[in-house]
């Protein structure tokens, strides 16, 4: 049996985003249950911790000033203001995962994902998540029992506001099937990782092929 030929390529930076409710944290964690080849980006964030959040787990929580050094001195990869509070990319924990090997998932809404796209270009690869209705995506809203009608009238405004930058984004999916979307979103993936530009040792491999056939007619 023939040795199986594994070739290097580049890490991508996998980015998920929908409006709060359309599914993208569940099908995040479906993601990163299922493949080990890519790690979750964690945020840095000014907001307070929700109950059961861990620091350095859910996100970095640090304090306003902090935030803005970090800003400053360029340590972040992309960051916006959300509800009120800062989330912020930092740049290296990022740069480490790729260094390893790693695929880098991002939980992002799409200022972030414009800001990663003009840092980081072709490594970037933006998935945008939509629910197949607003009044669906309402109801999911409510079903959390966590929210006032308030917050939720903010969230579906701000909804709103997202979905009308669907066209800055790669793939464009409709959630109407968790387990369906998770899929397709599977699929994207893998298309991905298996695109010429990302396969370092590509060219090297070839060559070699072609000289491995004595006077090899290359212009065929």
């Amino acid at each position: 049996m023939a040795e199986s030929v594994h070739l290097n390529r580049r890490g991508l930076l996998f980015v998920l985003s929908s409006p709060s409710g359309a599914g993208k944290t569940t099908i995040s964690r479906k993601l990163l249950a299922a493949d080990g080849n890519i790690a979750l980006s964690i945020s840095a964030t000014t907001r307070p911790p929700r109950p059961g959040e861990t620091d350095g787990t859910d996100y970095h929580f640090v304090d306003v000033e902090s935030f803005k050094q970090m800003a400053a001195g360029d340590e972040f990869l992309e960051w916006a203001h959300v509800f009120g509070h800062r989330y912020g990319t930092p740049r290296a924990p990022v740069e480490a995962m790729l260094e390893a090997g790693k695929d880098v998932l991002f939980d992002i809404d799409w200022q972030g994902a414009q800001q990663l796209y003009q840092e980081a270009g072709p490594d970037v690869v933006r998935v945008f998540i939509l629910p197949p209705s607003m009044e669906e995506l309402e109801r999911r809203l409510r079903s959390r029992g966590t929210d006032s009608d308030e917050v939720i009238a903010a969230r579906m405004a701000r909804a709103a506001n997202e979905i009308s930058h669907w066209d800055g984004y790669d793939y464009v999916l409709i959630n109407d099937d968790v387990d369906a979307c998770y899929g397709e979103v599977m699929a994207i993936l893998r298309a991905e990782r298996l695109k010429r530009r990302r396969q370092i040792g590509l060219i090297g491999f070839a060559r070699d092929l072609i000289r491995s056939v004595p006077e090899a007619d290359t212009t065929l």
